[in-house]
C-alpha cells in the first residue's frame, strides 16, 4: 500500500512537470523504486558530478511526454546542480522514512501505528501489493501482523534461500524473529534452510499429537493443496522422524504419517472382535475417510476398512428365500466384497496387516453363504442367447460390450467412472454353470446352446444367425471415434479375466486402469452415436487372499474325476459331505456330474490360487446385466450437419469444401450456437484436427481442406465439449481432374 501513496505523491509533481525529485536521506525508502512503472526514467546521484552528469543527459533529451526522477541520499540543502528541479518543480523529501510512513496511514486511514522504527519499515515493505487492510490490521493487532504467516511461510519452506531475496537484510531479520515467536524459542541466528526445517518438524510434530498450531495447520493444508509447493514436503516428510507413541490414536485426522495408519489397522486387526473398541475408533476412522489432505496423500483404505467393520451381520438373518439372498448380494453383501479387493490390492503382501481382516472377511461369507447355499435350488441361469436377445429387441444402433471376469462388485467400479450425463439402467444376470469362460461366452453368443471354445466360431454363428443385419465386432481396446459404422456392435474385452488367471490377485493393482478402460470406451461408444451400450459379461470371481493349507479343500472320489479350482467334475456320483459340496447333476464335457464348495476356500489343485471361478457362489454368478443410453444428452442443443454430402462424394481435385450448418427445430437459449470440431481419418488412422469452431443457429459454414496423400477421408463432427458425434460421412477424391474452371 505504500507505494500506492507514494506514487501518487510523485504524480502530483509529474502532472504538472516532467522532471521530479526524491530525496531519501535515511536510504531506507529506495525499494519504493521498484514499484515505479516504466514509463518513469530514474536517475541516482552520489555527489556532485553525479548531479551535473544527470543534469546534462536529461536536458539533453529531455521532451514534454517523458517523466523523470531524480534519487539522492544528499539532504536538499546540499544539493547543487539538481537543487533548481526541487525549487523550480517539486521534491519529495524524506529525512526519517518511520515519519513519512505514520504520516501517511494516518493521512488516508487515519490510524496511529506504534511499531519500532525496524519494524515500521519492514512492514511498509511487506505492504507492497497488499491493500488497507493489512494497515488496519497492523495497527489493531500490533506487529504480529507485519507477515501474514499463513502467506509467507509456504514460499519460505519451499525454498527458504531463494524466496528471502525479495526482503533486505533487515527485512529477512524481522521475518526470522517472527518465526522464532511462532515456534515459541528465543531467537538464535541459524541459516534459513535449518530454520525452516524447524518450522516443519514443529508442524509435524503437531499433528502427530494432536496439538498443531493454527498458522501453520494451515500451511500445511495449503501445502499439500498446491501443485508447485507440494513436491517440496515429501522432501520434509522423508527426512522427519517419528517418535513413538503411547496413544496412537490420539493424532490430527490430517497427518501424512503412514505409519501411524498401518499402526491404527494392526491395532484393529488385534482387537478386530472387540465391538466396543471397534465402536470408540469408527469415529477416528470416519474423520480419517473424510479427510481431504488423507485421501489427497493416497491414504484412502479406510473407506474399505470402515465398510468392514461397519457391515450388520444380523441383517443376513432376515433372508428367507433365493430372491430375497440376491437382493441382498445386490444391495449390501457386494460392498464387502468389494472393500476385502481393495484391501487385498493395498495389503496383500502385508500378512500381519491384511490377515485379521481376511478372517472377519471370511467369517462374514460363511453367514452369507450358508443363506445362499440354503436356497440353492430356486438357482436358474438366464445368460443363454442373451446377445441374440439384445439385437433382436433394439431396433436403433446398439453396441454390446462383452466382458470377461467382470463381477457385480466390479462393475461398480466402471459405473462410477461414466458421466451422470448417460442415462443407467442397472440389471443382472445368473451365470451359468460352472461359471467358466469357455462355456458362459458361449451361452451369451450362442443360443442354440452349444459350446464353441473360439471366440471366432462365437462371432461366425451370430453374423449366420442373422442374415442382412449390420453387425460388427471389434476388441473393445481399438474403439476410437471412427468406430460407428455398424448397426449392432459386439465388443470383447479380456480382461479382468486373464490378468487374473495370469498374475492372480497381483493383478488387483491394475484393475482400476481396467475399470478407466471399459467407462472410456463405454462413453466413446455413446459419443459415436450408437444409442444404448450394454455391458454384460460371462462370470464373476472370487478372491482366496492369503491361504493356508487348512483353507484348500481335499476331497478323495472315485472313479474319473476332473477338479478345478471353484468345481470337480466326475461321471460317477460320489459320497459327499453336504455341509461342505453341493452336487449338480449335469452333462458338461463328457462328465455327468459337477460339485462345487460351499465357501469361497479353494479345492486343493496342482495349479496356483488367488483369482479364480467357476463356483456357484454369488460372487461367480450374479453377474452385470447394464445399459446405458444417450437419451439424456441434451435433445435441445443445436444440431451440426453437413449440408453438401452430395458433392463430397466425388471431389475433383485435392480440395474439398465442407458446408456445416447448424440447425434445431427449438427456440431456447441451448440452441443458439454450438462449438465443434472436425476429425479426418485415413485408413482407420486419425490424420488432422481442426480447430474449435463455433457454428450459429441457421448459419452456414464453408471450411476448405485438403487430401493430401489420401484419396479417402472419413470426417466426423464432434462436440468440442462432450466428443459427441454429430455428424460424419465418407469424402472421396474422385479421378476426373480439377479443370480450375476452364470449361
Amino acid at each position: 500500500m505504500i507505494e500506492k501513496w507514494f506514487e501518487k505523491d510523485l504524480e502530483h509533481i509529474h502532472s504538472k512537470h516532467a522532471i521530479a525529485v526524491f530525496v531519501d536521506e535515511s536510504g531506507d525508502a529506495r525499494f519504493l523504486l521498484k514499484s515505479l512503472n516504466d514509463s518513469v526514467t530514474i536517475y541516482e546521484t552520489n555527489g556532485e558530478l553525479d548531479e551535473l552528469k544527470t543534469k546534462y543527459e536529461i536536458e539533453k533529451k529531455r521532451n514534454v511526454e517523458s517523466r523523470y526522477l531524480i534519487y539522492t541520499n544528499t539532504p536538499k540543502d546540499k544539493l547543487k546542480f539538481v537543487r533548481e528541479y526541487c525549487e523550480t518543480n517539486g521534491c519529495i523529501e524524506i529525512k526519517y522514512f518511520e515519519s513519512y510512513i505514520k504520516q501517511k496511514v494516518n493521512h488516508y486511514l487515519n490510524l496511529n501505528i506504534n511499531l519500532p522504527k525496524e519494524e515500521l519499515i519492514s512492514a511498509a515493505k511487506v505492504s507492497i501489493g497488499k491493500d488497507q487492510t493489512y494497515w488496519m490490521d497492523l495497527s489493531h493487532k500490533g506487529a504480529s501482523e507485519i507477515f501474514d504467516m499463513e502467506k509467507e511461510l509456504l514460499p519460505f519452506l519451499d525454498n527458504p534461500e531463494t524466496y528471502l531475496n525479495k526482503y533486505d537484510k533487515k527485512t529477512q531479520l524481522i521475518f526470522f524473529k517472527k518465526i522464532h515467536e511462532l515456534l515459541g524459542i528465543t531467537y538464535v541466528k541459524k541459516p534459513a534452510e535449518t530454520l525452516a526445517k524447524e518450522v516443519v518438524n514443529a508442524m509435524l510434530k503437531g499433528l502427530a499429537n494432536n496439538k498443531p498450531d493454527k498458522v501453520l495447520l494451515n500451511v500445511y493444508k495449503n501445502w499439500l493443496d498446491s501443485v508447485s509447493y507440494k513436491p517440496s514436503f515429501f522432501n520434509y516428510l522423508a527426512k522427519y522422524k517419528l517418535q513413538p507413541k503411547s496413544d496412537i490414536f490420539n493424532v490430527h485426522p490430517s497427518h501424512p504419517f503412514r505409519k501411524l495408519d498401518e499402526l491404527w489397522l494392526s491395532e484393529i486387526g488385534s482387537r478386530i472382535d472387540d465391538r466396543n473398541f471397534i465402536s470408540s475408533v469408527l469415529p477416528g476412522i470416519n474423520q480419517r475417510v473424510a479427510d481431504k489432505i488423507a485421501v489427497g496423500l493416497g491414504i484412502t483404505f479406510w473407506v474399505h476398512v470402515k465398510t468392514l467393520l461397519e457391515f450388520d451381520e444380523k441383517n443376513i438373518n432376515q433372508i428367507s428365500n433365493f430372491n430375497e439372498a440376491v437382493d441382498f448380494y445386490l444391495h449390501h453383501y457386494h460392498k464387502v466384497d468389494h472393500a476385502i479387493r481393495k484391501l487385498y490390492s493395498e495389503f496383500l503382501t502385508d500378512k500381519k496387516l491384511i490377515e485379521p481382516l481376511q478372517a472377519y472377511y471370511k467369517n462374514l461369507s460363511v453367514l452369507f453363504l450358508d443363506k445362499w447355499f440354503r436356497f440353492i435350488d430356486d438357482f436358474e441361469p438366464n445368460q443363454k442367447g442373451k446377445i441374440q436377445e439384445l439385437i433382436d429387441k433394439n431396433a436403433e444402433k446398439t453396441a454390446i460390450v462383452v466382458g470377461d471376469g467382470v463381477s457385480w462388485e466390479f462393475s461398480r467400479d466402471i459405473i462410477s467412472r461414466i458421466g451422470k450425463d448417460f442415462k443407467l439402467t442397472s440389471g443382472y444376470l445368473l451365470a451359468d454353470l460352472p461359471s467358466e469362460t469357455e462355456h458362459n461366452m458361449s451361452r451369451l453368443y450362442v443360443s442354440t446352446g452349444e459350446i464353441m471354445a473360439v471366440k471366432k466360431d462365437r462371432e461366425k454363428f451370430l453374423s449366420e444367425t442373422n442374415p442382412g443385419k449390420s453387425i460388427g465386432f471389434v476388441d473393445l481396446e481399438n474403439v476410437t471415434e471412427l468406430t460407428s459404422q455398424y448397426h449392432y456392435l459386439i465388443c470383447s474385452y479380456k480382461d479382468p479375466d486373464k490378468l487374473g488367471e495370469t498374475y492372480q490377485q497381483k493383478a488387483l493393482k491394475y484393475f482400476d486402469q481396467v475399470a478407466d478402460l471399459y467407462a472410456g470406451k463405454i462413453q466413446q461408444l455413446l459419443q459415436n452415436g450408437y444409442k444404448q451400450v450394454y455391458l454384460i459379461t460371462d462370470h464373476g470371481y472370487t478372491l482366496t487372499g492369503m491361504l493356508e493349507e487348512s483353507d484348500k479343500i481335499e476331497v478323495r472320489f472315485n472313479g474319473v474325476v476332473r477338479v478345478n479350482e471353484r468345481y470337480i467334475l466326475t461321471k460317477q456320483p460320489q459320497l459327499i459331505d453336504k455341509d461342505l459340496l453341493l452336487e449338480k447333476k449335469m452333462e458338461y464335457k463328457g462328465f455327468r456330474y459337477c460339485y462345487f464348495a460351499k465357501r469361497l476356500g479353494p479345492f486343493k489343485t496342482p495349479g496356483v490360487y488367488g483369482y479364480s471361478h467357476g463356483g456357484l457362489s454369488p460372487q461367480e454368478t450374479i453377474v452385470p446385466f447394464l445399459k446405458w443410453t444417450s437419451e439424456s444428452l441434451n435433445e435441445d442443443l443445436l444440431q451440426v450437419i453437413i449440408s453438401n454430402k452430395a458433392e463430397l462424394q466425388e471431389v475433383a481435385g485435392n480440395l474439398f469444401a465442407v458446408k456445416l450448418k447448424g440447425v434445431s427445430a427449438s427456440d431456447n437459449l441451448f440452441t443458439t450456437e454450438r462449438k465443434i470440431i472436425l476429425l479426418f481419418f485415413a485408413d482407420g488412422v486419425k490424420v488432422n484436427e481442426s480447430d474449435i469452431i463455433t457454428i450459429e443457429k441457421n448459419q452456414e459454414l464453408k471450411k476448405e481442406y485438403q487430401f493430401g496423400s489420401n484419396h479417402e477421408l472419413e470426417m466426423k463432427i464432434l462436440d468440442a465439449i462432450t466428443r459427441e458425434q454429430l455428424d460424419g460421412l465418407t469424402i472421396k477424391q474422385g479421378t476426373a481432374r480439377d479443370m480450375g474452371g476452364l470449361l
